[in-house]
């Protein structure tokens, strides 16, 4: 079974998200066959749950391919089929791990869910691009740069941190230089150079997605 959440609620109860009501009926019956009925187990709607859900943080890069192995024996997985690397936290507070695996734990793992700790993760591949601070642009880094410097927000001949431009000015770069190009196949450029949907940014992906071997 998997638990998507754990938290203890100020008046002493603690709260568990499961993936379905399968999953929390196995939890109630192992509840009470372990404890009995002094603790109450009380199943809750949707609608009827109180507070902010928080994800567990006790699943760390030491200790991420013992859990993975106990909490998975579906995968069939190996020691040694798990190498963690880092963990990062996005600008929405999203937590996110990094592992590395062969192309056939790849193939294997690819776009599933694996039960970690207390939550359920979707897996997904870690791309990642270089980008010039300086002109803005792909494949190469701001020391090695012989452009001049460009506002990844607006394009104007200025760093970021002196940008002002308001959403509806915002031009990228690279989308725009990609339109100079090919004038009978224009993407949007009313962008940012750093958003992840970027018409730009996503074929530089595809590219790396191409040439690498999985």
């Amino acid at each position: 079974m998997g638990i998507n959440s754990l938290e203890t609620l100020r008046n002493g109860k603690v709260l568990i998200e499961a993936g379905n009501k399968e999953d929390i009926e196995i939890l109630t019956n192992d509840i009470h066959e372990k404890c009995g009925d002094k603790p109450e187990v009380i199943v809750q709607t949707e609608e009827s749950q109180d507070g902010n859900l928080q994800r567990s943080k006790d699943t760390s890069t030491q200790n991420v391919e013992k859990t993975t192995l106990a909490q998975n024996p579906e995968f069939n997985l190996n020691k040694g089929d798990i190498n963690a690397k880092f963990l990062y936290v996005t600008k929405r507070h999203t937590r996110n791990l990094v592992i590395e695996v062969s192309a056939q734990t790849r193939r294997m793992l690819i776009q599933k869910k694996i039960k970690l700790g207390w939550i359920i993760c979707g897996l997904g591949d870690y791309l990642v691009t270089n980008r010039c601070f300086k002109c803005s642009k792909f494949n190469h880094r701001s020391r090695e740069c012989r452009g001049t410097v460009t506002c990844p927000r607006c394009a104007g001949n200025r760093a970021l941190k002196d940008c002002s431009a308001s959403p509806e000015d915002y031009k990228c770069i690279n989308c725009h230089t990609f339109n100079t190009h090919h004038k009978d196949a224009k993407v949007c450029d009313n962008h940012s150079a750093l958003d992840r949907n970027c018409h730009s940014l996503q074929a530089v992906l595809g590219k790396y997605r191409q040439n690498t071997d999985y």
